[in-house]
């Protein structure tokens, strides 16, 4: 099942539990959004949204304290009474012993926290955004360069783990080998990490396995990069046509989201690392607005026409 557990939720945002009799390992949260009952809590459940974290903050609050005590319990009995993940008091509210019982008899949690109830609606949406978002592994090796994350792809044995490692000398920082893990958090941001097993490490055929952090120290690495920029390394075809102006862009789609992706023919001599760092820095620029692509056609085209003006 793709979820977040309750205690692993718990755990992150720091949550007392108030029912310690509810196994929290064993209910899951399906949905990022967060809810706060307004309309439920007079009684109205039509389109109630049931598969999200149910938040009871100051207003919620200081509704039920003010209906009489058999109406509160009524609410709170039908709330908890559909099967919804679990149920988070913010503001240092506590429950009643009443509720207690009965969310024990249907199983489920009750949290507490003593954050405001804006911030923690912000904060937990921002973690189960990223936890439950679309993902995807794919073979591959993912590097930040200059603050792009470039994520180089192509055919085993062909140079991805060299290249990286002679990115890594040259200061830039080591996010995964040989496996990437995507999430999709929008429509426009893919991030990449690593497994946990196999972070920081990077495999070279002929040496071996290599501790990145260890022998180049925690500012060659990092856990986790927006992917801005993708390259695949090819072997060179001599009979093939290969862009070499750059006027238009292209592209890859992973997770349905476009990636500008160049494709770059490998061949002797030529330097993956420095080819690498120069797609980088020129991806940013067009990001800033210029392209020498652009420009240089620009100036072919004001140089025709001064020359056809002379004549």
């Amino acid at each position: 099942m793709h979820g977040v557990s309750v205690q692993q939720f718990a755990d992150k945002m720091r949550l007392v539990c108030f029912t310690p009799c509810v196994d929290m390992t064993k209910r899951y949260i399906t949905k990022s959004d967060v809810n706060r009952p307004a309309l439920e809590l007079t009684g109205f459940f039509e389109h109630f949204a049931k598969e999200r974290v149910q938040v009871i903050g100051m207003v919620e609050h200081s509704y039920l304290e003010n209906l009489p005590r058999e109406l509160r319990y009524q609410r709170y009995a039908q709330l908890l009474d559909h099967d919804i993940p679990c149920v988070v008091m913010c503001r240092n509210f506590e429950p009643n012993a009443e509720v207690l019982r009965i969310a024990g008899e249907r199983g489920i949690p009750i949290l507490g926290t003593d954050a405001a109830t804006s911030d923690f609606l912000s904060e937990a949406i921002f973690y189960l955004s990223g936890q439950l978002a679309p993902s995807i592994s794919i073979h591959g090796v993912l590097v930040d360069i200059y603050g792009e994350g470039v994520l180089i792809m192509g055919e085993s044995g062909i140079g991805k783990s060299e290249a990286a490692l002679e990115l890594i000398r040259r200061g830039h920082r080591l996010v995964t080998d040989d496996v990437v893990e995507i999430r999709k958090l929008n429509n426009n941001t893919l991030v990449g990490t690593s497994p946990k097993i196999t972070q920081y490490f990077i495999e070279l055929r002929g040496i071996g396995i290599l501790d990145v952090k260890t022998l180049f120290g925690v500012e060659a690495v990092k856990e986790k990069q927006t992917i801005d920029l993708a390259i695949k390394l090819e072997t060179w075809e001599a009979e093939r046509n290969y862009d070499r102006l750059g006027l238009e862009e292209e592209y890859t789609e992973i997770l349905d989201t476009k990636i500008v992706c160049h494709s770059i023919p490998i061949r002797p001599g030529r330097n993956l690392a420095v080819i690498c760092e120069a797609a980088a820095i020129n991806h940013r620029q067009k990001k800033m607005g210029y392209n020498a692509a652009q420009e240089l056609y620009k100036r072919v085209q004001e140089s025709l026409i001064s020359s056809r003006n002379e004549e």
